[in-house]
């Protein structure tokens, strides 16, 4: 009886160890791992990771992970030199493969959300023009000023958020298109046009996201812009 007693206890005591060094090695990774996604990203902001799965130790042994979730605020990404920010950006990657260092990987799928906030989007315009929320999902309200015959103008439209095909030969991925439904004064001649140099506008921003995650859908509501991203063969740091 105290012999069974004393093997219990002892693999008590082994369990408690072992979990101790599993937990210490999954919180190192994480943070290997989140250095080199700040590093490689030139994130402005900061990044959480989250491997899940247990026992972790078994798992690096293998090069294989269940889950890693990320979050990374303050985003820059780009497209023919012109930066947006993304607020936020949360990705779920599954069934990833590290690389031999444990330094990043691939997985074999990715989701995620991304938020571009107001006063971002209103600096990606690069038109002097001022983007608020529409008042619906899929909506935005746009102001901008024109010169117009000797006169300035200011003008506000209800205009539609939305995901588009990139043009050809602009590496492919989905272009975000803010375009007014409507133009006061539309009928004038020159005025349509003129307003709409100020609200309209295209921005491709697949550029500096993780290779593999590419913009599928988007939706708007008080905080921002939503974007929903979707991938396979998606990279994780630096692999």
């Amino acid at each position: 009886m105290r012999f069974l007693r004393f093997v219990v206890i002892v693999a008590v005591v082994l369990g408690g160890l072992f979990v101790g060094a599993d937990r210490w090695a999954v919180g190192y990774a994480e943070n290997r791992l989140a250095e080199k996604i700040q590093s490689r990203q030139g994130l402005a902001g900061g990044v959480e990771v989250d491997i899940h799965g247990f026992p972790f130790l078994t798992q690096a042994l293998s090069h294989e992970l269940e889950q890693v979730d990320l979050k990374l605020t303050d985003v820059d990404v780009t497209a023919d030199g012109r930066k947006t920010r993304l607020s936020q950006l949360d990705a779920a990657f599954h069934d990833v493969k590290l690389n031999s260092s444990y330094t990043g990987g691939s997985a074999k799928r990715a989701e995620g959300t991304a938020l571009i906030s107001y006063a971002d989007l209103t600096k990606a315009s690069q038109t002097g023009a001022t983007l608020t929320y529409g008042g619906q999902p899929g909506k935005l309200k746009v102001t901008a000023s024109v010169d117009f015959l000797g006169r300035t103008l200011t003008r506000s439209v209800i205009s539609t958020v939305e995901l588009v095909d990139g043009k050809a030969g602009s590496g492919g991925g989905k272009t975000v298109r803010v375009h007014a439904d409507s133009v006061p004064g539309e009928g004038i001649p020159g005025i349509e046009s003129a307003i709409r140099k100020r609200t309209d506008f295209d921005r491709r921003i697949d550029d500096g996201l993780p290779a593999g995650l590419k913009l599928s859908a988007l939706t708007s509501d008080e905080a921002g812009v939503h974007l929903t991203l979707t991938g396979t063969d998606v990279s994780l740091a630096g692999s």
